[in-house]
């Protein structure tokens, strides 16, 4: 089977990646998001942007706009509950969402929940201080951009 799917919608005919190469790329990023992963921040995100840069540009004829936007949205759900691990101490978690703009009460209710990691990093008070802008200004390259530039 070829690495695209023809389909047509509105009498234009066009190609789209296979399910297993979406599979593929989502075992990528999953693997190099990895909660127990070692190196900086900055080297993950270096190698991300990689990973994705080469998986779009092998792929830019493809209608895949809403694939992307999903994995994307995925994506910095993986990197909020990465960060949230890798601050580790309850201590750690205050300081940086009061570093971040997050006022003292959210902060302290935040760090101190036992609730786990990819709960977390799906609460309010984790996105908005960890926003998609900043981790954009942290060096992530923005999939739905890298597409349209095609």
């Amino acid at each position: 089977m070829p690495w695209f799917l023809y389909y047509e919608s509105y009498g234009k005919v066009g190609c789209r990646p296979s399910k297993s190469a979406k599979q593929r790329f989502r075992n990528k990023l999953k693997h190099l998001t990895s909660r127990k992963r070692p190196g900086t921040f900055k080297e993950i995100i270096i190698q991300l942007n990689q990973v994705t840069v080469g998986w779009i540009n092998y792929y830019k004829i493809s209608f895949m706009k809403s694939f992307l936007e999903e994995t994307q949205h995925w994506l910095y759900h993986r990197l909020r509950q990465l960060i949230w691990k890798r601050w580790k101490k309850v201590s750690t978690k205050y300081k940086q969402l009061r570093r971040l703009g997050i006022d003292h009460d959210n902060a302290l209710k935040t760090a101190a929940s036992r609730k786990g990691y990819w709960r977390i990093s799906r609460s309010e008070v984790l996105h908005r201080s960890i926003t998609n802008k900043r981790l954009i200004q942290w060096g992530l390259k923005d999939l739905i951009l890298l597409y349209e530039r095609k």
